[in-house]
């Protein structure tokens, strides 16, 4: 290791000196800096945030560092400012939550730091060890986040099963890798993509065991990103867990696990695409079928949501299944619509409270517009751009994965992916019915949080008017190209 090794991992080893301050400083000053502590811990993830996305913009070449077991390029740095912001939502709407309920606790802003570094070592690893490292750091802090309001028995039960379903998936995972060492004697993404590439030349015995080794793996990632069949944690657990986490672990986490999907896939595991390209197929019409008919039959939002980001999995892997340089673009901007549609779609449930009690039931929603105008706008904003329909945001999003879906030659993923957009969709639209259409019931309590109403505001706004930013400032788009080609470079 070098001094070089710890400037180009400089977020990393910042946010990870950082943690260690803030623990001091919690330590002895206890849990009335619990504020102040996540005041500056938001300041900073967004700091970072804007440090990476920056580098996107002027493009700086990319660096390795460990031995190559590190790398920072562009892909890198676009997918760790999409986890910084999903973190800095998350902990935005934790101001307030957290004072009125048992999280008044100074770890909490601490353990979502080392989640962040954790996120942030996967979407830079090369290497299977350093990215088992980074996934299990990104774990167990998530797991001692769902359980973080003691008190709360949804909340032990959610956590609980998050941490049992993690340590089964974990297990598929290290067996995928042991398989892939075994076969390719190296734990390095190169050299298992030159392993890989053996196969091409008609080594049988390799193709059977760098498969095996492949299904395992592609369940274990599965998992973290909650596809289909390795979904089950995900409605308890979004149900469960304090709003705020649940926030955390839709918007950062999926980026993260995405981060880490694409680039084993296509670095590693790039000669193999004809394998994981048929595997990532049936994840996708899976996800989308059961996002799209699962919550239809829901009546609490959280869990409503939790079956909504199934089906957004799904889309996204639409977009991989193409395996190429577009498909990679088209999932980056489709997971980074999402993050920013999911912080403002669990500001609007941090809404829905009565005396301070949270509320979930949908119905609550009835005559919201009467109510409270904004919210009704704002909800009537998100709503719409879930469920991928125009003006707004999120339609570009499904165009994008589309349109390279097809391009590729994936023309009936293409059918299925609008097919099932128009179910999922209804749900979308129930909820706009209720708020605009339904006979109002009690109003909400309207001292909402001045950090729950931003991040509302942001997340409303761009969701309403990205597409003008996106055909204004070519720099937006061109962010997820550049990302992608950096990726490609190596898988090429």
């Amino acid at each position: 290791m070098s001094w070089n090794d710890i400037f180009t991992a400089g977020p990393e080893v910042a946010l990870a000196l950082y943690g260690m301050v803030l623990l001091m400083v919690g330590a002895f000053g206890g849990d009335r800096l619990q504020r102040p502590m996540m005041a500056v811990t938001t300041v900073i993830l967004i700091a970072v945030a804007l440090w990476q996305l920056s580098a996107v913009v002027v493009g700086f070449n990319g660096q390795s560092a460990f031995g190559g077991m590190y790398v920072d390029d562009d892909f890198a740095r676009l997918m760790k400012g999409l986890v910084c912001v999903g973190a800095a939502a998350a902990l935005m709407l934790s101001f307030g939550f957290v004072q009125r309920t048992d999280m008044h606790k100074f770890e909490y802003p601490v353990i979502m730091t080392y989640a962040v570094v954790g996120m942030m070592v996967m979407a830079s690893a090369r290497d299977l060890i350093l990215l088992y490292m980074g996934l299990e750091l990104m774990s167990l802090s998530s797991y001692v986040l769902a359980t973080f309001r003691r008190s709360s028995l949804r909340s032990s039960e959610a956590g609980l099963k998050y941490f049992i379903l993690g340590a089964l998936s974990s297990g598929m995972l290290l067996y995928g890798m042991s398989m892939i060492y075994g076969f390719a004697g190296s734990t390095d993404f190169q050299a298992i993509a030159n392993a890989s590439s053996q196969i091409l030349t008609g080594d049988d015995d390799l193709l059977i065991g760098m498969s095996i080794g492949l299904v395992f793996l592609a369940a274990g990632l599965g998992f973290k990103v909650s596809a289909v069949p390795f979904h089950m944690w995900t409605p308890d657990v979004y149900q469960g867990a304090p709003t705020p986490v649940t926030a955390f672990l839709a918007g950062a986490s999926k980026a993260a696990g995405f981060a880490m999907f694409i680039r084993v896939l296509f670095e590693a595991l790039g000669p193999l695409s004809l394998q994981w390209i048929s595997i990532l197929q049936l994840l996708a019409i899976a996800s989308m079928a059961l996002g799209a008919f699962a919550a239809i039959a829901q009546s609490s939002i959280k869990r409503l949501l939790a079956y909504s980001s199934i089906g957004h999995i799904g889309f996204a892997l639409v977009g991989l299944t193409a395996g190429t340089e577009a498909g990679v673009a088209a999932t980056i901007t489709y997971i980074a619509i999402y993050v920013i549609m999911t912080g403002g779609a669990f500001a609007l449930v941090m809404a829905m409270k009565r005396d301070d009690v949270e509320l979930e039931d949908i119905s609550e929603l009835s005559g919201l517009v009467r109510q409270s105008p904004g919210l009704a706008v704002a909800l009537l904003i998100l709503m719409i751009s879930m469920a991928g329909l125009p003006p707004f945001l999120g339609f570009w999003g499904k165009f994008e994965v589309f349109r390279a879906a097809f391009e590729a030659g994936q023309v009936g993923m293409v059918v299925v992916g609008l097919l099932l957009s128009v179910v999922s969709a209804f749900y979308y639209l129930r909820m706009i019915v209720l708020a605009f259409f339904a006979e109002p019931t009690e109003a909400f309590d309207p001292n909402l949080p001045g950090s729950v109403r931003f991040v509302l505001v942001v997340s409303s706004a761009v969701t309403a008017f990205g597409f003008i930013l996106v055909l204004t400032i070519p720099a937006i788009p061109a962010m997820s190209q550049a990302a992608a080609q950096a990726l490609m470079t190596n898988f090429l």
